[in-house]
């Protein structure tokens, strides 16, 4: 044949153009692999190893196999083109040329060039087909692990900011958005930001539709729950199909439906609570309330009974009638705040105090109490000033005194004590009781628990502990109790040290 294929070259090299070769030098390196291979082949058994052209194509046509299995159809198309070029130039006669001189070393350029885009074409196919047949099983465990993340959130943390960051954490988004219709909220996600998304997430929310910008890589659908659209979500760098997209987008109306449904529950919950604690309140004023009471009556009533009562029973009868009075006042005053405490109203009235004072102020509400009971007071010398709400500290102390007298036989003493801490000061209530367990420690602070006592049953909300507990938060401050069986109970508060602004 004449040298009609005189031009191939430029022919095959404009194809290896087509390739793209001359682009980002990630492509570069993408094609340097498979040409190294087709280079070495041609070094190895052109001087070292000579061998003749049916074997020479064999070892190419092999190695573009590999290459197409290995890579892909285009590294493949490129080897093989530089293949045709080495086999041409260095093993068809004549030699070293690009030219063809005779029928046979055209059917071998022929059958080489057949063969080669063959072998790319069916060795490439399972490589193309790999990435197609994967996608689907990739997308499900997406999905599952979507699924999972959404039931193991911190429901005490934002739940749909949580999604948004998981969504595109799993997917692997450059961009994520999503909008709560019910709260109006656009919550962001992703390295990158979606400038104007807003517009096009109500948008959708609203009308319900579906919106692709395949030149953006932009996808922004709505998400339905029940037939209406409760909200909308855009996804931008990620590919995934629409079954997979209608997945997610159930997944994320099923994610914030529980979050709502869990806002109910604890709603009704809190509710059902302030119900038990008004009732428990009520209850434990009433059965409070009957003793003063009592007595007011049965003083009152000896008084009217008796036509000249001599003056001294008629003091003691009166002096009954205001102590039991002023407990009733009390009682009354540390319902209110309790119940202030309870609802979250509670407002701290700042102010430098010592501790000294501020046990005074506990002991002598608690005289009544008290009576006939020893108190040991110890207080370290030196103590600096706490920041305190005088009243409710004191409300805080009483009910560890309480505590005390009711756990503790009537005989022995109540031991209170101050001391300086790193940061403020320390004060404890100590008894002779019959001491609390671990597992009752654990639950000590709980709001209405009562640890079981010896003997008669003892009067009380189970609220005390729970209120000490909720003051001293607000105060940046500490309760703790520290018991052992049989040894009695010492119950501590931390007070904060005054600051130079409260001092002042």
């Amino acid at each position: 044949m004449p040298a009609s294929f005189g031009r191939k070259r430029s022919f095959l090299l404009r194809q290896l153009g087509q390739l793209r070769l001359s682009g980002h030098w990630g492509d570069l390196l993408r094609f340097a692999g498979p040409l190294l291979i087709v280079g070495a082949i041609t070094l190895v058994f052109f001087r070292p190893i000579p061998i003749g052209a049916t074997a020479a194509g064999f070892f190419y046509l092999a190695a573009i196999a590999g290459i197409a299995a290995s890579w892909g159809f285009a590294e493949s198309m490129a080897a093989s083109l530089v293949a045709l070029l080495c086999f041409d130039y260095f093993f068809l006669p004549p030699f070293r040329s690009f030219s063809i001189t005779s029928a046979r070393s055209l059917e071998g350029f022929i059958a080489f060039l057949v063969s080669a885009i063959a072998v790319c074409l069916f060795a490439a196919r399972p490589a193309r087909r790999a990435p197609e047949e994967s996608r689907p099983q990739l997308e499900m465990e997406r999905l599952y692990a979507l699924s999972r993340a959404i039931l193991l959130m911190d429901a005490a943390r934002p739940v749909a900011k949580q999604i948004a960051f998981q969504i595109a954490q799993i997917f692997e988004l450059p961009a994520f958005a999503l909008y709560d219709r019910e709260s109006g909220e656009v919550i962001r996600a992703g390295p990158e930001d979606m400038p104007g998304i807003e517009d096009k997430l109500r948008e959708a929310a609203v009308r319900g539709t579906l919106l692709q910008d395949g030149s953006a890589h932009l996808i922004v659908t709505a998400i339905r729950l029940g037939g209406g659209p409760i909200g909308s979500m855009a996804l931008r760098g990620g590919e995934i199909s629409d079954g997979a997209l209608h997945a997610l987008s159930n997944v994320v109306a099923i994610g914030l439906e529980r979050v709502r449904g869990q806002e109910a529950a604890n709603e009704a919950e809190a509710a059902r609570q302030s119900q038990e604690l008004k009732s428990t309140l009520l209850d434990a004023i009433a059965h409070e309330f009957k003793t003063p009471l009592t007595s007011i009556k049965a003083a009152a009533s000896a008084l009217l009974a008796s036509s000249a009562p001599k003056l001294l029973e008629q003091r003691e009868l009166v002096s009954i009638i205001d102590e039991e009075a002023d407990r009733l006042s009390r009682l009354v005053t540390e319902a209110i705040q309790m119940a202030r405490v309870e609802g979250g109203k509670m407002q701290l009235s700042l102010g430098s105090h010592s501790a000294t004072s501020l046990i005074r102020a506990a002991l002598d509400s608690m005289q009544p109490a008290i009576e006939g009971r020893e108190v040991r007071l110890r207080v370290a010398p030196g103590l600096l000033p706490v920041s305190a709400d005088a009243d409710l500290i004191a409300l805080a102390l009483r009910q560890l005194m309480d505590n005390a007298l009711k756990y503790s036989p009537p005989g022995s003493p109540i031991v209170v004590s101050a001391r300086a801490a790193e940061r403020g000061a320390i004060i404890s209530v100590a008894d002779s009781g019959q001491g609390i367990t671990e597992n009752q420690q654990r639950r000590i602070f709980e709001k209405f628990y009562r640890a079981p006592a010896e003997g008669e049953p003892v009067n009380g909300t189970g609220m005390g502990l729970t209120i000490a507990r909720k003051i001293m938060d607000a105060h940046s401050g500490r309760i703790w109790v520290e018991s052992k069986p049989g040894r009695g109970s010492e119950f501590f508060i931390s007070i904060p040290t005054a600051s130079q602004e409260t001092l002042a």
